[in-house]
C-alpha cells in the first residue's frame, strides 16, 4: 500500500492543480455563489477539502512514527468546524492548498509497510476517542479528497467549465 499511497499522493497534487485551474476561471463571486451542493459553494467546498486534509494530517502526526514531514501541518491551528473557512480569498486557499500537497507528498514517501500496520488512535471531531488501522485510515484521507473533488467537478461543469480526465489510471506507470 506504501507504493499506491505515494500514486495518490502524486494524483492528489495533479487533480488539485488541474481543479485550481478550473476554478480560477471563476470571479470570487462565482467561487462563492451558494449552488445547493453539500457545502453550498465550490469555495466551501474547496475549503472544506482542506480543512479535512488538516484535521487528517494533524492526526496522523500523532502516530508513533512521527512523520517529520506533518510538523508544518502539526504546528497549523486546528479547524473548528468541517464547513469552517479557513481562508477568505481564492489566492490564499490556492498558496495553501499547494503547500499541502507537497506535505501530503512528502508524508506518503515515508510510508512504509510497518507504519501502516499501526493503529492510530486519535479523537474524532465529536471528541470521542478512536483506534483504527492507520493503513485504513489514510486509504480514507485519499478517498475523502477523490470524494469532493468529484462535488466541485460536478459545479465547475455547471458552470460550463470541463475538469478534462481525472482517471487514476492517467498517472499509474507501465509497467
Amino acid at each position: 500500500m506504501s507504493t499506491a499511497f505515494a500514486l495518490m499522493a502524486q494524483y492528489n497534487q495533479v487533480m488539485n492543480r488541474q481543479l485550481y485551474a478550473c476554478a480560477a476561471q471563476l470571479n470570487e463571486q462565482q467561487l462563492k455563489q451558494d449552488r445547493k451542493a453539500f457545502f453550498g459553494s465550490i469555495f466551501a467546498t474547496l475549503n472544506h477539502i482542506l480543512v479535512g486534509d488538516t484535521l487528517w494530517l494533524q492526526r496522523f502526526a500523532m502516530h508513533p512514527k512521527g512523520f517529520s514531514s506533518l510538523a508544518d501541518i502539526a504546528a497549523l491551528p486546528r479547524p473548528k468546524a468541517l464547513n469552517e473557512i479557513i481562508y477568505e480569498d481564492f489566492a490564499s486557499l490556492e498558496q495553501a492548498r499547494v503547500a499541502m500537497d507537497m506535505a501530503i507528498i512528502t508524508f506518503a514517501e515515508q510510508l512504509s509497510p510497518e507504519y501502516l500496520q499501526q493503529a492510530l488512535s486519535y479523537t474524532n471531531s465529536k471528541g470521542e476517542a478512536q483506534k483504527k488501522p492507520f493503513e485504513l485510515l489514510v486509504l480514507h484521507f485519499f478517498n475523502h479528497q477523490t470524494h469532493h473533488r468529484g462535488q466541485v467537478s460536478t459545479l465547475l461543469s455547471q458552470c460550463g467549465i470541463d475538469l478534462g480526465m481525472t482517471d487514476l489510471l492517467l498517472q499509474i506507470p507501465d509497467a
